[in-house]
């Protein structure tokens, strides 16, 4: 474990380096409403999204989840068959209830880009939200982000933090140390790069079922950049720091309570293969034995050169897997928060809640609280729309919208879509356990600060 040598701690420190500066560097930029922050990893996205259009982009991903449908139900069929499974077939063969999903998530994207069908799925605020806003977003990241996820899994970063930190992750939050690297990059990179990583990690064994459900629910929040723009909507950007301190609190308290209790607590703690989760026994020296797994880990993985093709496979995962099932779920998601008074009639109970709580304009607040589940800006767009005036309100609003975390138009969707044992009922209880735990604290922190 002391073999190491500059060679191989090179190869550790310089490809980890990059990575936290792609991912988790937040880079101050001009924007059109003064001064913002971006990540590296963003900015190539940005840039493609540029260089070829959303308009492009849209016809590619389009194209894409109808050969995704189509190759799916081949791709299904020849694995049953056969028994055996390619590259190819190891990307599409799903389960029957995913094709089906797929089928929809094409079907959809083909009404809305031919403009035809009802206004339920293909308005401006459905499905037209989903194929030409967000889909071309993350066709985009999905592909920067899979590309160069190794240089933070794959060449000693988790290692090192796994062994620095797991005398603290274990205790407070149910996960191994190396968890660290992934929630980091979550909270200060984008929830969908969060999700990614858990995925990635589970899928190599490196969590168990119950550790990936965890670290890809709990840490996996939307990006500052994103926060902002909300903040800026609702008008309120003045209050950025106490929006980011309340966020970190109610977000530490979420993540340290939700891994105790259902449905969380209930997911199997078994890796991929079926075999039981080791507790990870405590240690002395962890910087000396951290830097040695990290370094000696960055060597393997450079003797087998496979970090290019791992790469390739996560985006075509993402690609394939997760583009349909995001189209298909958020649309309709969006289409019964914009088109039904579901959201409506299960905010009537936070009304009195509210008021107890001295939150001012408490019944137009009610509205906002759970229609954050089909879409995070929503809440946002609904504050505008009601003319919602109180500073206090307007802070509860966007602080919560963020907290909860779970929304299906995007991490819900990619969560569920992923082979994290994360169920759409699942996800749901979630975000609600998110909203219970969370709302008392962003209420006080509120009344506090403001």
């Amino acid at each position: 474990m002391n073999n190491v040598t500059v060679k191989n701690a090179l190869m550790f420190i310089i490809p980890s380096i990059l990575g936290i500066f792609l991912f988790m560097t937040p880079i101050p930029i001009d924007t059109e409403d003064g001064r913002s922050v971006q990540l590296p990893v963003m900015f190539a996205s940005d840039f493609l999204m540029e260089l070829l259009s959303v308009e492009v982009i849209t016809v590619i991903v389009t194209i894409l989840l109808i050969v995704t449908a189509i190759v799916s139900i081949i791709a299904t069929r020849v694995k049953k068959q056969s028994q055996t499974e390619s590259f190819w077939v190891s990307i599409f063969a799903t389960t029957p209830v995913w094709i089906v999903v797929r089928i929809v998530g094409a079907i959809l994207a083909i009404l809305v880009f031919m403009n035809v069908g009802p206004e339920f799925l293909i308005s401006e605020d459905t499905g037209q939200l989903l194929l030409t806003d967000l889909l071309p977003f993350l066709f985009s990241i999905f592909l920067f982000a899979g590309l160069l996820l190794p240089l933070l899994l794959n060449f000693g970063l988790m290692e090192f933090f796994g062994s620095l930190l797991k005398n603290v992750m274990r205790p407070l939050f149910r996960l191994p140390g190396r968890a660290s690297i992934d929630s980091m990059a979550s909270w200060v990179g984008d929830g969908t790069v969060g999700i990614m990583m858990s995925n990635n990690q589970y899928e190599a064994g490196k969590y168990t079922a119950r550790e990936a459900a965890i670290v890809a629910s709990a840490f996996s929040v939307v990006s500052i950049t994103f926060s902002i723009s909300i903040l800026g909507r609702l008008g309120i950007s003045h209050l950025f720091w106490q929006f980011f301190l309340t966020l970190f609190i109610a977000g530490f308290v979420a993540a340290v309570i939700t891994p105790r209790i259902p449905p969380l607590s209930r997911k199997a703690n078994t890796y991929i293969d079926g075999s039981e989760g080791q507790e990870e026994p405590k240690e002395k020296n962890v910087v000396k034995n951290g830097f040695a797994q990290a370094s000696l880990r960055a060597e393997e993985s450079f003797k087998q050169g496979k970090n290019l093709q791992t790469g390739f496979k996560t985006v075509f995962d993402l690609w394939f897997g997760v583009l349909p099932v995001v189209m298909a779920i958020g649309t309709i998601a969006a289409g019964v928060a914009n088109f039904t008074p579901v959201f409506e009639w299960l905010a009537v109970p936070f009304v009195p809640v509210l008021e107890w709580m001295n939150i001012p304009e408490a019944a137009a607040a009610s509205q906002t609280l759970l229609i954050g589940f089909a879409d995070m800006l929503l809440p946002a767009i609904l504050a505008e729309s009601f003319g919602i005036t109180s500073e206090l309100t307007l802070f509860i609003i966007a602080t919560l919208s963020v907290s909860q975390l779970i929304y299906m138009s995007e991490t819900g969707g990619v969560l569920v879509a992923s082979k994290i044992p994360i169920t759409f009922l699942d996800a749901v209880l979630i975000f609600l356990v998110r909203t219970i735990i969370t709302l008392p604290i962003i209420v006080l922190m509120g009344h506090l600060l403001l």
